[in-house]
């Protein structure tokens, strides 16, 4: 029931596919799966379902056009392997939807494109425009400029943030993995697959790093950035890609996969601070002030409840807020920057502006400006 209840009256969908599910290995390219998943697209189309494809795989295709043995982590190398790539990546697309009488667009996005409002707002525009006109976009982070420190890290992130600001209805990864397991398969044979993740559930302890030289994420990526996507009110479902006809079968309602169930939608400035960039800086908290924060009627992080400041940001910076347990907790606007906060940190917030010589406000970031993590603590 929870099923159809979140995904039957899906309109818009974004779909992240794995590079693993068009690249193994030495194998070939697997031209039969991108034809299943071109056919796949046209079927939504006919029930008026639009849909966004984040993909993976240019670092990949380049490295092995490249002549380069296992994983590519040298910036410029991983850059100039994206730049040979892209091109080789895209034609497989558009092969694959044109064989079913789709027309599709390459979108290439950095960090930046999407941390900076009006550029964020020409890229949705232009979202809009392809979709109105049935052109399926087709979305990679620009390897070939990005560089370390100012990258979405992997393509599950990346896809969270297309469905977060692109209002979608729901989001889909597709990846060689059934969905999120009770702990990893590969190394539990007897470990169950998970069929529903409901709001508050702690999946800290599962996960796993990449499948490979051809992946970057893994399951605990694929599981923050559901976090992510989920804390905005987008039911997201970890499914394998190569079961015939899933995605078609995910939106009737089939229990494929993991099925997160999403919280309340966040909106305005807190979806932007939800689906900013990485951090600027950390702070960690007591004991105190994670209750305070993640209690049903939440709080402002004040100083006295700092206990640790990292990296170095300024007032109005994105800042992550890590629990006792360094775990994240939250994430928000900072009111100080790092060298005002650690002056500050441990002080009952009446002290600040004698220390500061200047007025303050009372809290380090106020509940207005703040995302507390669903995940409990």
């Amino acid at each position: 029931m929870e099923r159809k209840q979140y995904l039957s009256k899906v309109r818009r969908l974004v779909v992240k596919i794995g590079t693993r599910l068009i690249l193994r290995a030495e194998q070939p390219v697997d031209l039969d799966f991108l034809d299943g998943l071109g056919r796949q697209v046209a079927r939504l189309r006919e029930r008026d379902i639009q849909t966004v494809l984040v993909v993976s795989g240019a670092v990949a295709l380049g490295r092995r056009a490249l002549g380069l043995s296992g994983r590519v982590d040298q910036v410029g190398l991983r850059q100039a392997a994206a730049a040979v790539g892209q091109p080789e990546l895209m034609h497989l697309y558009l092969e694959a939807l044109a064989a079913h009488g789709l027309r599709a667009a390459q979108i290439l996005l950095t960090a930046d494109d999407m941390a900076d409002r009006s550029r964020y707002l020409r890229i949705r525009n232009t979202v809009e425009a392809l979709l109105a006109e049935r052109v399926v976009p087709v979305i990679n982070e620009n390897d070939s400029v990005s560089v370390e420190g100012v990258t979405f890290g992997e393509n599950d992130r990346l896809a969270a943030i297309v469905a977060a600001k692109t209002h979608a209805d729901a989001l889909i990864f597709l990846s060689d993995e059934p969905g999120l397991h009770t702990a990893d398969p590969k190394q539990h044979p007897d470990a169950e697959l998970i069929g529903l993740v409901r709001p508050g559930e702690g999946l800290s302890h599962f996960g796993g790093e990449a499948g490979g030289a051809e992946s970057r994420g893994g399951m605990r990526k694929k599981i923050e950035a559901a976090r992510m996507a989920t804390e905005c009110g987008i039911p997201v479902v970890m499914a394998e890609g190569t079961v015939e006809n899933v995605l078609l079968r995910l939106l009737d309602g089939e229990p494929l996969g993991t099925l997160f169930l999403p919280g309340e939608p966040l909106a305005g400035r807190k979806l932007w601070i939800a689906t900013a960039r990485e951090p600027a800086g950390r702070v960690v908290v007591d004991e105190g002030a994670c209750r305070a924060l993640t209690s049903p009627d939440g709080a402002s992080l004040l100083p006295i409840g700092v206990v640790e400041v990292e990296g170095r940001f300024a007032a109005g910076d994105i800042v992550e807020v890590l629990g006792p347990d360094r775990r994240s907790l939250a994430r928000g606007i900072a009111n100080y920057s790092s060298e005002e906060l650690r002056k500050i940190k441990r002080l009952h917030s009446r002290e600040v502006p004698r220390l500061l010589g200047r007025p303050g406000a009372p809290e380090v970031i106020h509940r207005d400006n703040m995302v507390v993590s669903l995940e409990p603590r």
